[in-house]
C-alpha cells in the first residue's frame, strides 16, 4: 500500500501522534521530535562532510537511536499502538557516555 503525502484532514491546527491520538501542532510532543529530527538532519551533514570511518559508525548509531526517541516522542503515551516500535535502552545511554567519553579524552584540557 502506498502512502500519500497529504491527508485530506485539512489543516485545523492540530496534528495526530502514533496511536491516534490529536493534539495541537505546537504540543511539547511535536515540537520535541521536530527538534530531534532536527539535531538528526545536522549528524548526518557531519558524516557526509567526512569524518573518519570509526566517528562516522558512533554517529550512525547516534542518528539510529534519534530516530527510536522519535518514534517514542511520536506515540501517544496513553494508547496502546498495535505496531511494533523499537525501544531506548539503559545499554545505549551507556554506550553514548562511553564514546563522549573517548571523545573527550582526546580533547585538550579546559580551562
Amino acid at each position: 500500500m502506498a502512502f500519500k503525502i497529504y491527508t485530506k484532514t485539512g489543516d485545523k491546527g492540530s496534528t495526530s501522534l502514533i496511536g491516534g491520538v490529536r493534539v495541537p501542532k505546537n504540543h511539547i510532543r511535536i515540537e520535541s521530535y521536530g527538534t530531534v529530527d532536527e539535531l538528526n538532519s545536522q549528524i548526518g551533514l557531519v558524516r557526509d562532510l567526512g569524518c573518519s570511518a570509526e566517528v562516522s559508525d558512533w554517529l550512525r548509531e547516534v542518528q539510529d537511536r534519534l530516530f527510536t526517541l522519535g518514534s517514542e516522542l511520536a506515540t501517544a503515551p496513553e494508547k496502546t499502538v498495535k505496531m511494533k516500535l523499537p525501544d531506548l535502552h539503559d545499554s545505549d545511554v551507556q554506550w553514548l557516555e562511553e564514546r563522549m567519553d573517548a571523545m573527550n579524552e582526546a580533547l585538550p584540557e579546559m580551562r
